[in-house]
């Protein structure tokens, strides 16, 4: 009885985990396209420090305040050596995010973002001469076949949105490449990522937001009607970023692997249809065949990685066997907003 009862809870747990992090995704998302289209607000790097100075303040709350969280200790000097390099990289990838978001629509840039397994294994191949099995490759056909329909059937196609996107996942695979060697030895969680990396993401857009989009945005205070409210919605899409990490935090404890991916890639389709419902962005057949197929194989893609890394779990790697069966991405913490 005590068992059932348990597993009936874990199940339950694990459903509202899933829930709320696809409720804060899909809010962030369609408010930041809101804020880009509809308040006019048309400067993606003051959007993206507003989220860095969100994200860093409600870190240190939940660290050092209400102490939810253990603070993961990082000396000084490694800070400046391993953290700040990721930060660095953080900060174009949340950047080149926002900025797709400005010039595509939201189911064309989270289609694209799904690219990111294809980038990640060709990147180690391309430059980090690491080898896969077959079937690592295998299961990226279908992604790069999605893409490649979404892309030529996409009705608001925009060339530097969908290059701003697309270099966002080289941006995202190389972050979580450059993870494993330079926060190597430290076992970070999304919130304790979120609060040594948005200070100095902060520190690194700051100048940028204020030479390229200063002025800009001084023009749109006193143009722009109904400007309080406007800057509270801007406010709030930071609080919900931050939201957004700690809900990631909660669905990793709270899921199985398999559950993660899967529900990762469910979350793709929740927000495209809520920002198709909202912006009535048109979509064809086809562009909506070409996500379809995009998510169903980064879902084969996560599968077949599960299996691998269960199997080299099981079977240790010999001198005789040196083929890199898994990517380099953690099994369940990957780049999800």
């Amino acid at each position: 009885m005590e068992e059932t009862v348990l597993c009936q809870w874990t199940v339950i747990r694990s459903i509202f985990a899933i829930l709320q992090w696809w409720g804060f995704n899909v809010a962030v998302i369609i408010m930041n396209k809101w804020i880009f289209q509809k308040l006019e607000f048309k400067f993606p790097l003051t959007v993206s420090c507003v989220h860095f100075i969100c994200s860093a303040i409600g870190a240190y709350l939940v660290i050092k305040v209400l102490k939810l969280k253990p603070l993961i200790v990082v000396e000084p000097t490694d800070q400046w050596r391993r953290i700040f390099p990721m930060s660095f990289v953080f900060c174009i990838n949340i950047v080149l995010g926002n900025v797709s978001l400005r010039y595509i629509p939201v189911s064309f840039m989270q289609t694209i973002k799904s690219f990111t397994p294809a980038t990640t294994v060709i990147l180690q191949w391309l430059v980090w001469r690491k080898s896969f099995e077959w079937r690592i490759w295998t299961s990226l056909i279908p992604i790069v076949g999605g893409i490649l329909l979404t892309s030529i059937t996409e009705l608001s196609f925009n060339t530097f949105g969908f290059c701003a996107a697309l270099f966002g996942c080289l941006a995202t695979s190389t972050k979580t490449i450059l993870a494993e060697s330079l926060l190597h030895g430290y076992k970070f969680d999304s919130i304790n990522t979120v609060y040594y990396m948005a200070p100095y993401a902060t520190m690194i857009l700051a100048l940028p937001s204020l030479l390229f989009e200063g002025a800009g945005v001084v023009e749109w205070l006193y143009t722009f009607p109904s400007v309080v409210l406007s800057m509270l919605l801007i406010f709030l899409s930071g609080v919900l970023a931050f939201c957004l990490n700690f809900s990631i935090f909660y669905v990793i404890h709270s899921t199985t692997a398999v559950t993660f991916n899967v529900a990762g890639n469910l979350k793709v389709a929740v927000a495209v249809t809520f920002s198709w419902m909202i912006f009535q962005n048109p979509i064809s057949a086809m562009n909506a065949l070409g996500c379809g197929v995009t998510l169903v194989g980064c879902t084969f893609y996560g599968y077949v990685r599960h299996i691998l890394s269960q199997h080299a779990q099981e079977s240790p790697r010999t001198p005789e066997n040196k083929m890199e069966s898994v990517p380099l991405l953690h099994e369940k913490e990957q780049d999800q907003r």
